[in-house]
């Protein structure tokens, strides 16, 4: 159920979300959605952390089961371009949507812990990446994973504007290129 309502968010923002939406994804009344999850903001910010934390889970078992950790940060900055069919680009990411359309508190608050969250897997991602000689030691792994991110952010309009996908491959693998320079 929760899964349905985010893709309520997701496609329409959380402005856009009619409580006819949520009560169509989520299969419950009224009184039941309200009784469950409280108001609506609460609720897109249960489906927001959800999110956060199965992208956090995702990520980290990535690093944990690649054969090397550059892999990781090319897959993180390039997966949602070679997404087939193209949806991932244009979809983009819930939480940057939700912290462009939002300037709430609870939504910023999320927004730092996730993105600090994944930058901590990124950073952890560069140290491996380093001492397999894959990337350049004289780089700071916190401030490289914070850039990593920032740069993926950037593709990630890049796709939501509809950008031709082999452009937003070719500056991502650039983007790469410069941050993660080889030993």
């Amino acid at each position: 159920m929760l899964s349905a309502v985010q893709a309520a968010f997701w496609e329409n923002g959380y402005a856009g979300t009619s409580l006819e939406d949520l009560l169509a994804a989520s299969g419950l009344g009224k009184g039941s959605l309200y009784g469950a999850f409280g108001d609506k903001k609460s609720l897109f910010l249960r489906v927001l952390r959800r999110y956060d934390e199965a992208n956090e889970h995702m990520l980290r078992g990535q690093l944990e089961q690649a054969e090397r950790g550059i892999d990781v940060i090319r897959g993180f900055v390039t997966g949602f371009v070679r997404d087939p069919g193209g949806v991932q680009a244009r979809r983009g990411c819930l939480l940057a949507k939700a912290a462009m359309e939002l300037s709430a508190d609870e939504v910023s608050e999320e927004a730092r812990r996730s993105y600090g969250s994944t930058a901590a897997v990124l950073a952890d991602a560069v140290r491996r990446a380093q001492s397999e000689g894959d990337v350049a030691r004289r780089l700071d792994p916190d401030a490289t994973a914070r850039a990593v991110l920032a740069g993926q952010l950037g593709l990630i309009v890049f796709g939501r504007i509809g950008q031709d996908p082999a452009v937003v491959l070719a500056t991502a693998e650039a983007l790469l290129d410069s941050l993660l320079p080889a030993s």
